[in-house]
């Protein structure tokens, strides 16, 4: 049967699809435009698979919000390149698992996955599946954080790579989005000392204590050195201890107890972080990407 140019339109319309995968799922399957579809849709799971295995380190943090500013989502996906993060379908892609995150609520990202992208539509594990199969890199939902707050809840993306959420009691919107900035600048571990695991702050504890000892002083002197600089750590590492990034005079429990606020969590994510990156130049990525399309 002949492929006409119309024939590879309605494919590429209902699909998405390029124009020659079109042209080949038509020609493998006698033009039958359904099942041209089913064929693309098996084939790009296949192609999904094998791609599953590379390491997908870029992306996007994408966040939703709710109209009360109350509750808010942010989703970590993943995929191969730079490049693809700055794609228009992998944004959608995003956006879209953030609303069906905020609407379902789901309790990981297994069960995440296995939920219609839209409302009586494919799973968003299939979707995903398709989507490698059109841009060519593996895509992974890597995480999800669901925060919520009594008052209001601040967000600040950097660049779609860092993304943070501060949930407030008492305080505004304001006050909320300036320490979203500051937990994306200053990195902190935790809200408050209550807040640090005990094995972290053990296994500080014990490098400063060797730390000490080399200087060779009485165990007693050590002691005390060690409860300052235990206090020191603890300020570094809990929001409420660190200086203000917009005003270092004063640290962020000054700012939150005269705006008679209080922090009660804040998330951050950044893309990639943890994951162990391949190297690689930027022949070899764009190669990559021509060899995939």
């Amino acid at each position: 049967m002949a492929i006409t140019a119309a024939m590879v339109k309605g494919l590429r319309d209902r699909t998405g699809a390029g124009m020659m995968e079109c042209k080949k799922a038509l020609t493998e399957n006698n033009g039958d435009i359904e099942v041209s579809i089913e064929w693309m849709r098996k084939n790009g799971m296949a192609k999904a698979d094998k791609k599953a295995s590379r390491t997908a380190a870029e992306g996007l943090v994408g966040m939703v919000l709710t109209e009360d500013k109350k509750t808010a989502v942010m989703v970590e996906v993943n995929c191969e390149t730079d490049f693809v993060a700055k794609n228009d379908d992998f944004i959608a892609f995003i956006n879209a698992v953030g609303a069906r995150i905020l609407a379902d609520r789901p309790a990981n990202v297994e069960a995440l996955i296995a939920l219609p992208l839209e409302d009586g539509g494919e799973s968003i594990a299939d979707v995903r599946a398709a989507l490698v199969a059109r841009i060519g890199e593996n895509i992974q939902v890597r995480q999800f954080k669901i925060v919520t707050a009594d008052t209001v809840i601040g967000t600040y993306s950097h660049g779609g790579r860092i993304g943070v959420a501060v949930a407030l009691n008492g305080g505004d919107e304001t006050l909320a989005k300036d320490l979203a900035m500051h937990v994306a600048a200053s990195r902190p571990v935790c809200v408050a000392e209550d807040d640090v695991p005990a094995d972290l702050l053990a296994k500080e504890k014990d490098i400063l204590i060797d730390q000490a000892r080399q200087s060779g002083k009485p165990e007693e002197i050590i002691m005390k050195m060690i409860e300052g600089r235990i206090r020191k750590y603890l300020a570094e590492i809990t929001l409420v201890g660190q200086p203000f990034v917009k005003d270092p005079d004063q640290t962020v429990a000054k700012l939150i107890k005269a705006a008679g606020a209080s922090v009660q969590s804040f998330v951050r994510l950044e893309v990639g972080e943890g994951i162990e990156k391949e190297e690689s130049n930027f022949a070899e990525e764009v190669m990559a990407q021509a060899k995939g399309s």
